[in-house]
């Protein structure tokens, strides 16, 4: 199992036994108002990483559970939609009641997996224009907009961005 350590928590890929954790997030209404909906349903939520941890054997995806390091579950991150020299990431949910950091770190070991691990030269994802603690919080952290539509911004993050970013935070680093 893949496990990615960082000083405060570490990211392990998620499994089906986490369905239920999972979909407590994503259920969550002070989490999900800036997310694609998703049906209360746990046999759906199975369903879904039994497909994903097809996707993640064949190297096309990596689902992540963001945990302290006795396991305890703070949120999740994915990385997906390989395409060229980039990847998309997302499903970034934390709970509220984290350890202090725990957003930062996060970011960094998540961003930090798919430019130096899997050697893309940048990550990308969107946002809803709405949430606006969110675009904050990526344009602090180095991320572009690149274009937007009417619901969306979309972001590029380059791994120069990444890389200022770490040594910026390395004490987040073991």
């Amino acid at each position: 199992m893949k496990i990615i350590k960082g000083k405060n928590i570490q990211l392990r890929l998620a499994e089906t036994s986490d369905a239920d954790f999972i979909l407590s997030l994503r259920s969550d209404d002070n989490l999900n108002k800036h997310l694609s909906v998703v049906e209360n349903d746990l046999q759906k939520q199975i369903e879904w990483l039994e497909k994903y941890k097809q996707r993640e054997a064949q190297k096309e995806e990596y689902y992540f559970i963001i945990e302290s390091f006795e396991r305890e579950k703070y949120g999740t991150v994915r990385l997906y939609d390989f395409k060229g020299d980039s990847f998309c990431w997302g499903s970034w949910i934390i709970k509220s009641n984290r350890p202090s950091g725990t957003t930062l770190e996060s970011f960094i070991l998540s961003i930090g997996f798919g430019l130096e691990e899997l050697n893309f030269s940048k990550a990308r994802w969107d946002v809803r224009k709405e949430n606006f603690k969110a675009i904050e919080l990526y344009k602090f952290y180095g991320a572009k907009i690149v274009n937007e539509d009417e619901l969306n911004y979309y972001f590029d993050y380059k791994k120069e961005n990444y890389e200022t970013l770490k040594v910026k935070y390395k004490k987040f680093f073991a």
